[in-house]
């Protein structure tokens, strides 16, 4: 078979005649089917049970356990193996019967060759056609709730010309980020933008899985290569043939993988676990990592060359607090999103909450930010999100009582005029653009009086006005398309 053709689909005859069972066998391997026979009911069921069945072929009239007794069972072991039921012509009604119980057909004996390969390869596309739509579900579902990457800020747009510059390259890709800034969607971004958009996008967490497991869910095993193996299991790298794998967290990957992992990217090729053909495949790997891999490099956890491989384009992605323009942005994406799942008509956030978001640290990232709007359309009351329904770790921040007039005395308490409150964490434009609104208000507007006031020269206030009012009448461009962090 050629590396990349799909294995043969394998079908369970079940019959208690002898005859039948070789007829039926050697028909459908004929046609490059893979049978497997069981003499009765019961023993079709343990067989189903072990996994790797596709198709179910069954008497209706078996001695233990009948076909619609086969079937109920059936459904409960393996939904989603589809049933084609044989049977007499006097059972007909019976055979209707079992397809409102869930088989997917029936055959009426004697039946032609014909007639049996069409029926069977029917019901193998139909099964097929279940799986893409649904894999295209999953897709689409998971496009709604996390989008694509979105951002404003100086930081984002650097980084995405960089993944607009490589994405059409065959260049492997090593994104670097705190966990929580989006390294998949990142990752996600240069499979969509590059000629392998056709392809799959298989991502893999090379930390979730333990070192013998994580083997042969990247390579794949065969039948019988470890206690459980009951049939041949396809690997990541194949599932990625002519597309994108994703491997996160690569750092993890134990001494034993890395050069394995190294021969594929060097020759293309590998074998699956407990196999000896060797398969080829045309992959591009993009990883990522939120260790530093020179130090691991540096103290021989992580192969050298390997490393060179993987890093040969680096992209980095800033975290949260280093893109503060996107906080509104996203914020306002995740409540859309979070408002339709939860049926809530909310207009959007307070200036309250707003500026608490945007003054906040976000040590978890966008993934943070996202869990807490979550929560927040959850408890929203009114048509806004307000400071109330923020989490307190976010709210609870030091309040510094400021004294309009001067840079730095705090004033000994509130109620006096010129005092405002600012929280800790505020970004320093906003700090200085509060304590220049709150002087000008005192100076009633002159500002010649609150440069004075302020110790800096008239020109300065002057200047910091114009760029607040251009600021305010400015508009931003989204970037088109779904959104996300």
């Amino acid at each position: 078979m050629p590396d990349n053709e799909m294995p043969a689909a394998r079908l369970l005859v079940a019959d208690d005649d002898p005859a039948v069972r070789q007829s039926l066998e050697r028909a459908l391997t004929r046609e490059g089917f893979e049978v497997v026979a069981a003499p009765d009911g019961h023993a079709a069921l343990e067989r189903l049970q072990a996994g790797g069945v596709d198709l179910v072929l069954s008497d209706l009239k078996m001695p233990g356990l009948t076909g619609l007794e086969l079937l109920k069972e059936a459904k409960a072991v393996a939904p989603e193996v589809d049933f084609i039921m044989l049977t007499a012509f006097g059972t007909v009604e019976e055979a209707v019967r079992a397809m409102k119980d869930g088989a997917t057909d029936f055959l009426t004996k004697p039946f032609q060759r014909v007639q049996l390969i069409k029926v069977v390869r029917q019901a193998l596309e139909r099964r097929a056609l279940i799986a893409q739509n649904r894999a295209l579900q999953q897709r689409l579902d998971a496009l709604l709730s996390q989008g694509d990457v979105i951002g404003v800020s100086p930081a984002f747009r650097k980084m995405m010309t960089l993944v607009d510059q490589v994405a059409d390259s065959s260049a492997t890709v090593m994104i670097h980020g705190e966990s929580g800034t989006g390294k998949e969607l990142v990752a996600q971004a240069i499979h969509q933008r590059s000629s392998r958009r056709e392809g799959a996008f298989v991502a893999v967490n090379c930390a979730a899985l333990p070192e013998t497991l994580l083997e042969s869910e990247l390579f794949g095993y065969e039948k019988g290569a470890f206690t459980g193996a009951a049939g041949r299991k396809e690997g990541r790298f194949e599932l990625a043939d002519g597309g994108t794998l994703f491997l996160d967290e690569v750092a993890d990957l134990s001494p034993v993988t890395q050069p394995k992992i190294l021969r594929v990217l060097q020759e293309g090729e590998f074998e699956r676990v407990g196999g000896t053909r060797t398969i080829r495949v045309d992959v591009r790997i993009v990883t990522a990592s939120n260790q530093d891999l020179v130090t691991l490099v540096r103290e021989k956890r992580f192969r050298e060359d390997l490393f060179y491989r993987l890093n040969v384009i680096t992209v980095n992605v800033p975290p949260l607090r280093d893109r503060r323009e996107d906080i509104p942005v996203l914020a306002q994406h995740f409540l859309g999103i979070y408002a339709a799942k939860n049926n809530r008509r909310l207009q959007g956030l307070s200036d309250d909450a707003q500026r608490c978001l945007e003054g906040y640290s976000w040590p978890g990232n966008v993934r943070e930010l996202e869990n807490v709007i979550e929560r927040a359309v959850v408890l929203a009351r009114g048509a806004h999100v307000e400071l109330t329904d923020l989490p307190e770790n976010i709210t609870d921040r030091p309040v510094v009582l400021v004294r309009a007039g001067t840079a730095d005395q705090p004033a000994a308490g509130g109620g006096v005029e010129g005092v405002f409150k600012i929280r800790a964490g505020t970004p320093l434009a906003e700090v200085e653009q509060r304590l220049i609104d709150e002087t000008l208000r005192l100076t009633n507007g002159n500002q010649k009086a609150a440069a004075k006031l302020l110790g800096v020269d008239p020109k300065t206030i002057y200047r910091k006005l114009k760029q607040s009012e251009a600021e305010d009448a400015g508009s931003i461009d989204l970037p088109g398309g779904p959104v996300s962090g």
